[in-house]
């Protein structure tokens, strides 16, 4: 169901079930409908906890690629904005697309919770920026071919769905001839370390090319919340085939001074692994 919340705050899709508590985790496969029903439970549950957490470090109007800390207003991965129609697909609360406002951008924010949506509508009250909401999963965006000159995620959506290569052509339909689309997500070499910040986070100790997605699961086996891991080559064989063109990959390196920790990210491990992967790609035209 994909439902638009316009300007003057419409309708939103009737959020899903809470999500079962999770009593495991582990790697275990797992289809898509799992996928995206366990994560989009899992992101209406804990919208706002998370906005709770990490609202200060992002912002309500701010575009931070990363725990890294990375702006786009330093970056400038997504290329002159101004006067452009921008999509943010796994938007969260959109402060991307809020602070893409004020660069003259015209973008419309999406994002499969309706948890996180209600976080969007809550901080466009709170700062005055109205963005256009649409409740759309990135793999079947209701949009026309051609629509937008960007398309972006900062760590939306992508390790979120167990087809991610249905994203990656979902942004390259949407997308105009000549037009950018970058994604920030973890980086591979993350997925061989334990998410642990401190020391023990530094010893590798799973495959890299171990594909088998990381699940918390229910008492009674049902998922509640998973990420899929893809290899660098896996991305650059997913782009092409979509028709997109890999223009550069960003690897932010942890900054000085900046001691904020953000889950398994940490300075201890940021001076050593990337943690995160920004891959800037253009449909070309």
């Amino acid at each position: 169901m994909t439902d638009v919340i316009s300007d003057a705050g419409g309708p939103v899709a009737a959020a899903a079930d809470p999500a079962p508590q999770p009593v495991g985790v582990g790697r275990r496969a797992t289809d898509p409908a799992s996928t995206a029903r366990a994560n989009r439970r899992w992101w209406d549950a804990e919208a706002d906890a998370y906005a709770a957490e990490h609202g200060d470090f992002l912002g309500d109007a701010d575009f931070v690629w990363c725990p890294e800390r990375l702006r786009e207003a330093d970056a400038h991965l997504l290329g002159d904005v101004r006067g452009r129609e921008v999509l943010e697909i796994g938007c969260g609360a959109a402060m991307c697309s809020r602070w893409l406002v004020g660069q003259g951008a015209r973008p419309v924010a999406s994002d499969l919770s309706s948890g996180m949506l209600r976080q969007a509508r809550a901080a466009s009250a709170r700062t005055g920026v109205e963005v256009p909401l649409v409740q759309a999963d990135a793999r079947a965006l209701p949009f026309p071919d051609a629509s937008f000159d960007i398309v972006f995620t900062a760590f939306g959506a992508v390790p979120f769905v167990a087809d991610s290569a249905a994203v990656m052509a979902e942004a390259a339909r949407v997308l105009r001839a000549g037009g950018r689309f970058v994604f920030a997500t973890t980086h591979p070499i993350r997925w061989s370390f334990p998410d642990d910040p401190g020391p023990d986070g530094l010893t590798a100790t799973m495959p890299y090319w171990d594909r088998t997605p990381y699940v918390e699961f229910a008492d009674d086996g049902t998922p509640t919340y998973v990420e899929h891991h893809r290899t660098l080559g896996d991305r650059v064989r997913e782009l092409v085939a979509a028709g997109l063109r890999l223009v550069d990959l960003v690897e932010p390196v942890w900054p000085a001074g900046h001691t904020e920790p953000w889950g398994q990210w940490s300075p201890l491990r940021g001076a050593i692994l990337p943690g995160t992967a920004i891959y800037v790609c253009e449909r070309p035209g």
